[in-house]
This record gives structure tokens, sequence and C-alpha cells, in this order.
């Protein structure tokens, strides 16, 4: 059965129960996760099959990890198994006017120092119908660009459709470099997701209206990304942050063939966690867009998902198409399901 194919590190996270500092911490709460494979994982709940492309230590760490995946519906048959270690992040949960904090100890994990000519990007994408990256995965090792050139050259050639969230992290690298190598990765993508933030400072792409209100700009910026990278679609993710809390999500979708421009309404979220919510709305883009929804449609249905993410510990998003549906289509009013 055709899958989406998504490149990048699984990562062990460990973070200090409930939301306690790490000063405080005499034991972490462990799960795996990781951009690619969070979207992976609310693909699989939606009913699309997914698989991850990763490499993995050939030790019960790797086992468990590689456990974890299954245990999420994710199609594990292209992870490749070598190299010393699984990377790690912690992550201090934040509370009311303390913000969250992640730490990284990735450096010289399996994946960080695999080689290009190990991913057979013609085996594994052979019955792939899409393929997902972040801007992560390039930022974490020397050979992972061009792997990720090699494969959206395979999807090109097969008329894969191939999708990106720009993701910038830097703590993994300066933003110089990382639009030096994003620049030409994301060009002639079927779908670029990113925010109006890291579209001036990687793709150098902003809007005219400077002052002038979100809703005047981002049309202008979705568009110029569009025509600019030669784009089918373009995502455009925003959040405002009350506390650590409470914030407020939303996102607009411009389809370049029609012109069309979406803006789904804001949600307001109460966190339990908010780690992988960008994932959960990228999953729900490429939900909306392989189940023929409109652009209105598909926008609200992935705004949604990263809401409904954010009620749930861990990386991933466990949840239905129809849970999210629902959320998409209400009130805004939470009433019990029985």
């Amino acid at each position: 059965m055709s899958s989406v194919i998504c490149f990048g590190e699984v990562l062990l996270r460990l973070s200090p129960p409930s939301s306690r500092r790490f000063a405080q911490a005499d034991g972490f709460d462990a799960v795996y996760g990781g951009a690619e494979a969070n979207t992976a994982a609310a693909l699989a709940g939606f009913g699309i099959p997914a698989a991850v492309v990763t490499k993995l230590p050939p030790h019960e760490i790797g086992d468990a990890c590689l456990s974890a995946l299954r245990a999420r519906g994710i199609d594990t048959s292209h992870v490749l198994r070598g190299g010393d270690r699984l990377g790690v992040y912690f992550l201090e949960k934040g509370a009311s006017q303390r913000p969250s904090k992640v730490i990284y100890d990735r450096r010289g994990s399996s994946i960080a120092t695999a080689k290009q000519e190990e991913f057979d990007w013609e085996a594994i994408l052979a019955d792939a119908d899409g393929f997902f990256f972040t801007g992560i995965t390039p930022a974490v090792g020397e050979a992972l660009p061009q792997a990720v050139r090699d494969a959206l050259d395979v999807c090109r050639a097969k008329g894969i459709p191939a999708a990106c969230d720009v993701n910038y992290r830097p703590t993994l690298w300066e933003a110089e470099r990382a639009g030096e190598v994003m620049r030409p990765l994301v060009k002639g993508l079927d779908t670029l997701i990113v925010n109006e933030e890291h579209a001036a400072l990687l793709l150098g792409v902003s809007s005219d209206r400077q002052g002038a209100d979100e809703d005047e700009r981002l049309p202008d910026i979705a568009a110029r990304l569009a025509r600019t990278y030669a784009l089918r679609r373009v995502a455009l993710t925003l959040r405002r942050s009350e506390t650590a809390d409470d914030n407020l999500v939303s996102a607009a979708l411009y389809d370049a063939p029609s012109g069309e421009y979406r803006r789904a309404r804001w949600i307001r979220v109460h966190i339990v966690d908010r780690v992988g919510g960008g994932d959960a709305f990228t999953a729900g883009l490429l939900y909306g867009q392989r189940r023929g929804m409109s652009v209105a449609e598909t926008v609200e249905f992935a705004n949604a998902a990263n809401a409904f993410k954010h009620s749930i510990p861990g990386d991933m998003l466990l949840a239905s198409a129809d849970e999210i549906a629902r959320l998409a289509q209400s009130d805004g009013t939470v009433r019990m399901v029985r």
C-alpha cells in the first residue's frame, strides 16, 4: 500500500514529571518522538499509511524506539540500524510565566553520522505517494542535506508530492547556514509550512505591508513564497502566547494554482504538552489534501489537529480523524462524548 515517507531523526525525550524544573528532578518521564515521526504517527492515526526513514542504534534502546514507532501504526521497514546512540533531548515544561526549555544531546547520534549512500531512495520511494521532511533533518548531520536532495530528485522523477516544514531550530544551526541549505531544498515543493518570521529570516520573503494587519501581510507573504520557490501550496502557522499554559493557535493556507487563500479561526488552548503541535498541523494538512477537502476545510482541520495535540502528553498526536473533524467544525465549546 502507498504511504507517506517521513525522513528524519527519532529522539528519546526525557522530562521531569509535571512541571518540575531540571534542578528538582529525581527521575524523568521517557517518550520517543521527533518532528517526522510525530507527523507519521498522526497520519497513521488518521488512517493514512505512513513510514519513517531514520537510523537507530542496534541495541536495546534502538529496539525500544522501534517498538514505540510500530505501536503507533508507523511502518518501520525502511529504518536503518547502525551507529552508537539515539539522540536525546531534555524538556523542562513551562508553567505560567516560565517558558518551556529544551536541551539537546544529539551530537553523534546514529542518523547524524549516517552517510548519503546508505539511503536507497529508489527503493524507499518505490510505493510512496508522499514525502515529508523538516528543516531539522539537514541540520542534524553533514551528509543529510544531500540525502534530502537525493530523495527530492527521486520524488520529482516519480511525480511524488513532497512537503516540508521549515521548523528552524537556532540551537542546531545559524540562520545564514540554514537559509543557504533550505532555499534550494524547498524549491518546487508541493507544500511548504513556515511561519512569518522564518519566511523572512531563512527564505528572504516578507511583505511590503509592514505594520499592516496580519490578514493583509499573510496573503502577500504566501503568494510571494509560492512565486519565488515555485510552490503549489503554502501554509503559514500562527501562535499567540498568553502564558506558558495558555496560547491561541491559527494558520493560513494559500493554494497557488487557484489563487485561493483561507485563514483558520483562532483556537484557545490550555497546554498539557505543546511539543508536536506543528507536526500534528502538518499531518492534518496532508490529510485534508489527500481527502480532497477544500482549502478552507483543510486549514481548519490542520489547525484543529494542532490545537488537539496540546491536550496530549508526549510528542505524538493520538487522535482519529473524526475527533479532529469534530473540533474543526465545533463552535468552540467542549462537550462530553458519550
